[in-house]
């Protein structure tokens, strides 16, 4: 037997199988700033210690996306080693803050299986969680990947297609304990618009782009662990069917989420991500833009200091956003649209 490791390709998954991902992996200050220095994220909560105690916490937190990003990384060796694609999220749920110094590990559950019709591979849907040491979970998502067959002949398990909402409810939303946004410095944030200033339905162009370079996004996803060959291998990569690496689809949220701050500075927090897909490939080369349209307002159960908003995100390559390019009359996106993103923030309240 061979002590090395190729990846499970789709007939290897069964419907609840469960996986436990390694390694186990602490977040630092360190990761923090390099994220920052990869994205450019201007956020104040996950940017400033002293901003952060106003508000009752202990110190600025890890990025949400930082999280989401690592959590995700433990499980590509065990689930998209051999992924073609990574298609798309839905019912994620940020459920606490992660702080420098903290643990995080993952596992995941295998709940819907569906074998293309060329029998080349098949779509594997997982349910993810992060712990952190303590073994408090601190996100929860689902994602569904493309994963090539060893075999075309091969036999493939169940299929099967979870049913997944479409949104989470905003009473399901996940708030800090203990946590004030009553002091929160809207002239520290950067802009003075309160979740009031918002209205369903108002779109915002993001303006600013942001050209990827080729070590931009292979160090990003370095960072997070992540081993997809797609992201690294140019021998292999040169020979499929874009011929180059392809940039990983959390690389564009990231950057999305960084250049929304041009309009959206006070979206403190992300505390879930409703459905997110990533339309088109980006490569290295390709400048990203975004624009953003506010789906809905949501008061909060308690909370009169923080409310949330429904954004959803395009990103585009190549295209600046001063159209708000989107779905044309036939429901097809133009191929500079590379992610269609449906979030929730909390937004502070005057």
């Amino acid at each position: 037997m061979s002590k090395t490791e190729a990846g499970h390709y789709f007939e290897d998954f069964t419907i609840g199988q469960e996986l436990r991902h390694a390694t186990p992996r602490t977040v630092s200050v360190g990761d923090a700033s390099l994220y920052s220095a990869l994205y450019g994220t201007r956020f104040a909560l996950t940017s400033s210690d002293a901003f952060a105690r106003r508000l009752g916490f202990a110190r600025s937190p890890i990025d949400d996306l930082l999280v989401f990003h690592i959590v995700f990384g433990k499980t590509v060796p065990d689930i998209s080693l051999n992924a073609i694609a990574n298609l798309g999220y839905a019912d994620c749920c940020f459920l606490a803050p992660v702080f420098p110094g903290e643990t995080l590990s993952a596992r995941s559950e295998v709940i819907g299986l569906k074998e293309n019709s060329n029998k080349q591979s098949g779509v594997v849907y997982v349910r993810t969680r992060g712990f952190n040491a303590e073994g408090k979970e601190v996100l929860t998502y689902v994602r569904w990947v493309m994963v090539r067959k060893r075999s075309p002949e091969a036999p493939v398990g169940e299929a099967r297609v979870p049913e997944l909402p479409k949104a989470v409810a905003a009473s399901d939303l996940v708030l800090p304990k203990g946590i004030d946004f009553s002091a929160y410095d809207f002239g520290e944030a950067g802009a003075p618009y309160h979740f009031g200033d918002y209205k369903a339905g108002e779109k915002i162009d993001h303006v600013d782009g942001m050209t990827v370079e080729e070590s931009d996004h292979m160090l990003a996803t370095r960072l997070y662990q992540n081993t997809a060959k797609v992201h690294f291998n140019q021998y292999t990569e040169g020979q499929g069917r874009f011929g180059r690496r392809l940039i990983y689809g959390g690389h564009v949220i990231s950057l999305a989420r960084a250049l929304s701050f041009n309009g959206l500075a006070n979206a403190a927090m992300v505390l879930a991500i409703n459905g997110g897909r990533h339309v088109n490939p980006l490569f290295a080369g390709g400048t990203v833009f975004a624009w953003s349209e506010v789906i809905e307002t949501a008061a909060l159960a308690g909370r009169h200091d923080v409310g949330a908003l429904r954004l959803r995100t395009i990103a585009t390559k190549d295209l600046p956003c001063e159209a708000f390019p989107d779905l044309d009359q036939a429901g097809k996106f133009p191929d500079n649209v590379i992610l269609d993103l449906d979030y929730w923030v909390a937004v502070p309240r005057r």
